[in-house]
């Protein structure tokens, strides 16, 4: 079971990765960069080869999931504080309106086929001197102004319609920011997109109940 575990504690590590990032944006107003990328690159891998493949592959998961990896293992040790109450909610949130979105095909599809336009987008804003033989743009291109703008508007052209919505808590002025406003969403559906991954790995409500006995050995090897 060690190897399924690893692979939901990798994918519970991109939802608390991409809701720590919603949160610095929130309360801060500025992202780690390296992560934004990681979490937004991550919507835009569609055949994996393995889990790790989402978030830049086995060698560089500690690096490109560290903010989401020590997030979780925060969580486990009961560390509180007032921003991992907010991040807690944000992933369960995430969790919560990806069971929603499984039961829509159509929106799937409608999502599906928006950030396939978005990579060909991403592509063209890329470095065009290190061509990508999986036609895939460079992580750092997905995070170009237009393309992350494009992300927020399908986050609200979909999920935003749902019901049930995600009430992210900060600093007004970073808030009403136009192009934090397209970042959070961005990063939202980034977390919805890792809910879905723990979902296809195994992942269950709940595990939740078990929780800090089946990630603790899973973060340590993969921290490790």
């Amino acid at each position: 079971m060690s190897r399924e575990h690893d692979q939901q504690v990798i994918a519970l590590a991109g939802i608390f990765q991409a809701a720590s990032l919603v949160d610095q944006i929130a309360q801060r107003g500025m992202v780690a960069q390296n992560s934004f990328e990681s979490s937004i690159a991550s919507l835009f891998v569609m055949n994996p080869e393995i889990t790790e493949d989402i978030y830049g592959g086995v060698a560089d998961l500690p690096y490109n999931l560290g903010l989401g990896l020590r997030t979780l293992k925060d969580v486990v040790e009961k560390k509180r504080s007032d921003n991992n109450a907010n991040i807690m909610r944000y992933a369960l949130s995430a969790i919560h309106l990806e069971r929603q979105l499984h039961a829509r095909p159509d929106m799937l599809e409608t999502i599906g086929t928006r950030l396939n336009d978005l990579n060909r987008k991403a592509q063209y804003f890329g470095d065009h001197s290190e061509p990508s033989e999986s036609n895939t743009a460079v992580p750092s291109a997905f995070t170009h102004a237009n393309v992350i703008a494009g992300l927020g508007g399908l986050y609200q052209d979909t999920l935003s319609t749902f019901s049930f919505r995600i009430q992210v808590s900060g600093d007004p002025r970073n808030l009403q920011n136009t192009e934090n406003a397209a970042k959070i969403r961005a990063l939202l559906l980034s977390a919805v997109r890792s809910a879905m991954l723990w979902r296809q790995v195994g992942g269950k409500r709940w595990h939740f109940i078990f929780f800090k006995s089946r990630v603790r050995p899973s973060l340590k090897r993969i921290l490790r």
